[in-house]
Order: structure tokens, then sequence, then C-alpha cells
């Protein structure tokens, strides 16, 4: 896109300043990070549509159980899936997979590494050595035509060397995440040559990718979202593949994007309001709360409750706007100022965040922290006040469903839907595509991570996430609860003047066309955490 005319759009959209030229900050990828895909894709199999989300049109194809008959036929020339490791993605998406080309030739094998404790969870959801549908690892990517590489961000780094080694040529090497292309590039490294190299990446931890899918054995379409990328195509099938890929895994909506923009957008997300952002949100707030003179019961249920309960829902279904509009008028005062006094403090972290993510810093802290875990593991992340009063809300508030009915406390309204509203606003500004920002900002929020918190709280939603977002949320979550407690909460207690022009830029925001759009792709089941 043209660069004066993003920059001219960026200022309309939220009506604040932009940094002088001399002040954006170095980054060492940017010659080598188009966020946006080069042209438009065709497929011979599904049918491509275009839909408008504001200002730009984006190409997509609508997946749906119905689709499944084409995988055979769009994945041309694939005998064997090979998906290695058995994380947080491996164990959904080869299930899925499996189901999906069921009555085909196409065999779905799970590779992993010589005596992973692993193995026997593989066995226990139906893969085995005898049918030929568990081996080695770098046996079945050797053997197999597609590669699904699932394995931990920080394995990949370790591993890629002898993955590549292992590629048959003409294979296709299917990514989640675009970690290794960072890593990749960051050492002046790239892919093989004689293998496609292309993207799925479901919007949505793997428990969520499988448990959507398995309701949509009802209502045809359920599932999560996906984007795709082709970053090399040597055999001129990458598209297609990729393409079945996210329809096989259960995706009812699937978008293009890019491998450095997926990986950006991704971890720089669940370092903010998909996962770090709001766990440090929901720790000052209920602290908050309590300073007030609230019951600690009280306290929870207005700040994580009313998240993951009325707010998840109202957002999941009718948009961040609706949250407003569904106040009374003297809520709609104190959301107004809570949201205003707490946007540029979120802002100001998720700034340094998304720079943090796209000089490299984070890829680079994923890979230290990883190779320090036999010293000093990750530690347990619900053991605070907050979370263990969490667990007696849960035990006493009634079911799953009833406790999604609480009141809205504007203040954690407005407190949440900045964090959010920061968060989309930075990735509109950086010329991330329309679809991967409402994805990554919004949707895998409310229909795909809250709804574990709410079921079984914080570290049911980020430890069933990868190793990278769970490292990141551990780090990023204080410097938001920091932020909260330090410069918004006093600006609330002093009634803070709100500032018109953010407020109005919020009612004004084309994100909330763009959610309508999205919605009316949107199955109409919500998921159900079991």
């Amino acid at each position: 896109q043209d660069g004066n005319a993003m920059l001219a759009r960026a200022i309309t959209w939220t009506a604040r300043s932009v940094r002088p030229a001399a002040l954006q900050p170095a980054r060492w990828l940017s010659s080598a990070a188009p966020l946006h895909p080069a042209k438009n894709f065709t497929s011979k199999h599904f049918e491509v549509e275009t839909i408008t989300l504001a200002d730009q049109q984006e190409q997509i194809i609508r997946g749906g159980r119905h689709l499944f008959e084409k995988l055979p036929a769009a994945l041309e020339g694939v005998k064997q899936v090979g998906v290695i490791g058995w994380g947080s993605q491996g164990p959904a998406q080869a299930q899925n997979m499996r189901e999906s080309l069921e009555g085909s030739d196409i065999k779905v094998k799970i590779g992993l590494r010589e005596g992973s404790s692993s193995m026997k969870a593989a066995r226990a959801a139906g893969f085995t050595e005898e049918t030929g549908t568990l081996g080695e690892m770098y046996a079945t990517i050797a053997e197999s035509d597609m590669v699904l590489l699932l394995i931990s961000d920080a394995a990949c780094v370790e591993e890629y060397k002898n993955v590549f080694k292992a590629l048959k040529p003409g294979s296709t090497l299917g990514l989640s995440h675009g970690f290794l292309l960072g890593h990749l590039e960051s050492i002046k490294e790239s892919f093989p040559s004689n293998v496609d190299v292309v993207l799925c990446a479901p919007k949505g931890m793997g428990p969520s990718v499988r448990r959507l899918y398995e309701q949509g054995r009802e209502v045809n379409g359920s599932g999560i979202n996906a984007s795709f990328a082709v970053h090399q195509d040597v055999t001129g099938h990458a598209t297609d593949r990729a393409l079945a890929w996210a329809v096989g895994v259960g995706s009812p909506y699937v978008f293009q994007t890019t491998l450095n923009a997926e990986w950006r957008s991704d971890i720089f997300g669940e370092r903010c309001i998909l996962l770090g952002g709001v766990h440090g949100m929901i720790e000052s707030l209920f602290r908050y709360y309590e300073s007030l003179g609230m019951a600690p019961h009280d306290a929870f249920k207005n700040s994580g409750e009313v998240i993951t309960g009325p707010l998840t829902r109202i957002i999941s279904h009718d948009g961040i706007r609706a949250v407003y509009e569904s106040l009374a008028p003297a809520d709609q005062a104190v959301f107004k100022m809570a949201y205003c006094a707490s946007y540029k403090p979120s802002r100001s972290i998720i700034e340094e965040c998304y720079d943090s993510v796209s000089s490299g810093n984070e890829i680079r802290d994923v890979s230290m922290a990883s190779a320090r875990f036999d010293r000093f593991p990750m530690g347990e992340i619900d053991n605070t006040r907050t979370w263990r009063i969490a667990n007696e809300v849960r035990k006493a508030g009634g079911t799953i469903e009833e406790r999604k009915h609480v009141p809205v406390h504007p203040v954690t309204a407005g407190v949440y839907c900045s964090m959010m509203m920061a968060q989309i606003d930075c990735l509109y500004d950086r010329g991330h595509v329309y679809s991967e920002i409402v994805n990554e900002s919004v949707i895998e929020s409310v229909d795909s991570l809250n709804p574990y918190m709410h079921a079984r709280g914080v570290s049911y939603m980020v430890d069933n996430c990868s190793v990278t977002a769970r490292l990141g949320s551990r780090k990023w979550a204080p410097r938001f609860d920091y932020i909260l407690t330090e410069q918004a909460f006093p600006a609330i207690d002093a009634k803070a003047a709100a500032d018109e022009a953010l407020f109005s830029a919020f009612l004004s925001h084309p994100v909330h066309d763009m959610l309508q759009t999205c919605s009316s792709l949107r199955p109409s089941v919500d998921i159900s955490v079991v």
C-alpha cells in the first residue's frame, strides 16, 4: 500500500499524533518483512470469495464439512501427511485432519522424537506403530509428502537444520506459526529452495481447535478461523495444499497473510490482549476493586468474571461498540472515563511490545528461556490471591453458563475495550491486513481463549497454548498490571476529563463494521469447554 495514504488514514482513524520519521524504531527485518500478500490467490478446488473490510478488499474461502470431499484432489500428490509434534496444536490438527480425510487414501502419521513421553498420548488418540500412523520424527519427515511442523518454536530453532535435511525434494513444509522464519532471517538463512513452504495458522489454541471441530459434527462450519500464506511454491500446488489443510482442521473462514505478518501479529497479540494483557488487567482490577472496599468475591466477579462472561459474549456476537451501547447512560459516562484513562497507558506497553517482537528480541528471549528450562522451568501463574479467590467464585457461582450473566461493571468494560482497541490501532498503524487485525485482537480472544479462562482460570487458558505464548504472557502480564495500577486507576479516581477526540475515534472506528462483516462468517455455535 502507498505509505502516505496509509499514514493519512491512520491519523483520520484515531485522531492521534504520529511519531516523526526520525523517531520511528529501527527494524532489522523491515526490508524483508512484507505484511500484505503480494498478489491475489486462486484455487482449483475451493471457491474464492472477495469481502470488503472498511476500505480494503480481501480474499477468503469459507470452510465447512461439505468441502471435505474436495480435500484429496486439493492435496494432489500427497499420500502421507506427517504431523511432527504433540504439543498444543499437534493433537488437535492431527486428529482433525485424520477425520477430515477419512475414506481417502491419504494417511496422517505422527512423528515424535525417539522415546518421547508424548508417544503414549498419541497412541491413546489412535495413532500407532502397528498401523503405520506413529513413528520417529525424522523418518516420518523423510517419507511424508506434506510435513506439518508443529513442534515448539524453541525446538524448531534447535532442530531446523536436521528437519530441512530430512525433507524430500518437492514436498510441502507446513508451519502453523512464522516464528522459524523470524529466526532464519535474523541469522541470514532461509528455507530449502526445493520445497513448498506454507502456513496454516488457526486463530486459537489447540484444544479449542479440536473442541470446535467436534462441535462441527452437529453444526456445519463450527471451528477456529485460520490465516494461510504461501512463502514458497516450487510444486505449483502450494496454495491448494495450504487451503486444504485449513479446511481439513475445520476453519470456517480462511484469510490470506504472509509469514512475516503472522509471526509478528501472533507473538505480539498473545503478549497483549489475548493472554498477557488480560491476565495483568484482571490482577490489577481485582486489587483496585478491593482497595475501594469491595468484598473479595465481588472484586473478582467485577473484574475476571465480567471480562470472560458478559463482555466476551457481547463482543463475540455484537462487537466492541455494543458493550458501550448496552450500558445505561450513567454507566456509559463511567465507561468513557475508564476507556480514556486507560487507553494511552495500555497503548504505551503495546507499542513497546510490538517493537520488541518485530526487532527479534522476543524470538531471542524465547530461545534463551527455553535453554534455561532444565534449571529454571516455568512457574505457576495462578497462585496469587486473585486466582485463589477466582477458584472460590467458580465453585460458588453456578454453572459456566450461569456465571456469564453477571452485571457489567462499566470500569472493567472501559479498561478492557480500551486495551483491545489499542492493540487494533497498533496493528493497523503497522500495516497488517484487516482480517489479521480483527482475528488476532478480537475473535481469537472472545471465541477461543477467554472461554477457557472463564471455565477454569488463567492457567487453563495460558498453559494450553504454545511455549512461546506461555513465556510471553508471564513476561508481559506484570507490565500491564503495573501501568494500569500506576497510571489508569489514579486517573479514574481523580475523575480526569475524558479525551473527547479519542473517544469519538472509538465510536466511529471502522473496526466496528469489520467485526460486523466477520460476524456474518461466524458459525452459529459458541465453544463449549469440557
